[in-house]
């Protein structure tokens, strides 16, 4: 392969994906530990998780519009770098307030990964192939996820402190900074000057049809991790043990890592509106199947689930670059995946307020009513896919 052809770009950014989704979720399995290991309040524990979540839903947008003047190349290289020292700083913290502010710059450093690779590959992958390689991107982020924390949990049962792994994702994190560096090329193709000329604004072909990706993203990502809070809930009211209702999540989780591939892949077969009406339709059957089976029945369907719940996002986050210009792609993705941050705060505290009052079969009820929102949604979208978009 040679330097910046488009298999190079995919293999390091799929490499940032594991990286950082991997540090990110590795803080579920820290919070514990680090409460265990200072006495931390289950106060102090919200509050540092709530400063990490907050500085990547916070730094998405701003990470793409500085990368617009500094090329997406070299803040990937950085944000990562950051990511990295922080946890190494985490490795050596003495108490609470190293904790969250190691934490904090990590959220902060992880906040460039989402939008300026998704840019790259996009950029990479103009035209044919873009589904595949976003849906394989999306793909190695659910692999870090798995991986680093699922390593984490292994040392920790054979004896090993935490403090060690902790540096050593860290050190990682610097690596992969540096190949960054000399795996990418820097995909500007003009300077800041030239490119505030030619492209005014933030860049959008066609209005109608962002707002509707962006409607169908709110949907889609409030559902999915709507069903992700409440389904353990559901499992346990119809009477499964606790301890396989909290296997919900993986089962979930394990097809979702097939259909965030093969989504992709569909939509550059059978078409973009076409594979999300699929998925949709299939999300939201199988909502109300989970919901109607009995418990393990119900449990038995969640891998298939999650091949449609988990998958649309890798066919919305490709349409990105059919609808927005190439020099604007940085910000855009930053909005777009910020609208996903804050679905990911929103939906599990309104659902979960539902389910507070109507009982939890009924919250999961109607997130399978609200996904098939989609739908006049798409029909709304199809026109600036298939039609020349008009410039705004």
């Amino acid at each position: 392969m040679k330097s910046g052809s488009p298999k190079q770009v995919l293999t390091t950014c799929c490499a940032a994906h594991t990286l950082h989704d991997g540090l990110s979720d590795l803080t579920y399995v820290l919070l514990p530990l680090l409460a265990q290991t200072f006495g931390l309040t289950l106060a102090q524990v919200g509050m540092i998780r709530a400063a990490h979540r907050t500085a990547m839903a916070a730094f998405q947008i701003p990470a793409g519009l500085v990368a617009e003047r500094f090329g997406e190349r070299n803040l990937l290289a950085i944000g990562t770098a950051l990511a990295g020292a922080a946890f190494v700083g985490l490795g050596f913290a003495n108490g609470f307030w190293m904790i969250l502010v190691a934490l904090f710059f990590a959220g902060m450093g992880s906040a460039v990964q989402h939008p300026l690779c998704s840019t790259i590959i996009s950029n990479a992958y103009p035209e044919a192939g873009r589904r595949t390689a976003l849906g394989t991107y999306n793909l190695f982020g659910d692999v870090g996820k798995f991986a680093f924390g699922g390593l984490l949990s292994l040392l920790l049962m054979a004896g090993l402190p935490w403090q060690g792994p902790v540096v050593a994702y860290g050190f990682i994190g610097l690596i992969i900074a540096g190949l960054a560096c000399f795996w990418l090329s820097d995909s500007r193709t003009a300077s800041p000057n030239e490119q505030a000329t030619a492209v005014k604004g933030w860049g959008i072909r066609n209005r109608r049809g962002f707002i509707a990706l962006c409607l169908i993203e709110i949907i889609d990502s409030s559902t999915r991790v709507g069903f992700l809070t409440l389904i353990a809930f559901l499992l346990i009211d119809k009477g499964l043990s606790t301890g396989w209702a909290t296997l919900a999540v993986p089962l979930i989780l394990v097809g979702g890592m097939a259909g965030k591939l093969a989504c992709g892949m569909l939509a550059e077969r059978v078409g973009i509106i076409r594979t999300i009406i699929i998925t949709e339709v299939v999300t939201g059957i199988g909502i109300f199947a989970a919901v109607a089976l009995p418990g393990v029945a119900a449990a038995l369907l969640l891998p298939l689930l999650g091949v449609a719940l988990q998958g649309t996002s890798s066919v919305l986050y490709a349409t990105i670059g059919d609808l927005v210009e190439r020099e604007r792609l940085p910000r855009t993705f930053g909005l777009f995946y910020t609208l996903g941050s804050l679905c990911g705060i929103a939906a599990p505290l309104g659902y979960g307020l539902i389910g507070d009052h109507l009982g939890v079969s009924n919250a999961i009820a109607m997130m399978g009513i609200a996904i098939f929102l989609t739908l006049p949604l798409c029909a709304i979208l199809r026109p600036s896919i298939s039609a020349e978009p008009i410039k705004i």
